[in-house]
């Protein structure tokens, strides 16, 4: 059952509908690059775009958790949020992505994680 919009934080649409976002071009980025790193870079970029692939999946499963409000939202908001700093770290360091992207990425998911920790969210997801 969806939760209507004026129960759920505009925060959380937001959070909600970048997730989506996120999760359809994460999806079309993890299958290029398993394709062309696989080529490029061997084994090493077919498991980065499988990496990519699964933050996608995870991504389009937070969206949907998110806009309905599932208790399982919660913690799978904050997983995907470090998983996404881990993959920043290990992109800038294996794909030479610069720091700027480096340093971007890093703030807008610690950003998210300091969001999701506020006790008013926490709550709403049941925590």
């Amino acid at each position: 059952m969806t939760a209507p919009a004026s129960t759920r934080p505009t925060g959380i649409t937001i959070l909600s509908i970048l997730a989506g976002i996120s999760g359809v071009f994460g999806l079309l980025s993890g299958f290029g690059v398993m394709a062309l790193g696989a080529v490029v870079a061997g084994g090493l970029g077919a498991v980065l775009g499988l990496a990519i692939l699964a933050l996608a999946g995870l991504s389009l499963a937070l969206a949907w958790a998110l806009w309905t409000l599932k208790p399982w939202g919660w913690p799978l908001g904050v997983a995907v949020a470090g998983f996404g700093i881990v993959m920043a770290v290990v992109t800038f360091f294996l794909a030479n992505n610069g720091i700027v992207s480096l340093i971007i990425s890093v703030g807008i998911d610690g950003a998210i994680l300091y969001y999701l920790n506020q006790p008013s969210i926490k709550a709403l997801f049941g925590k």
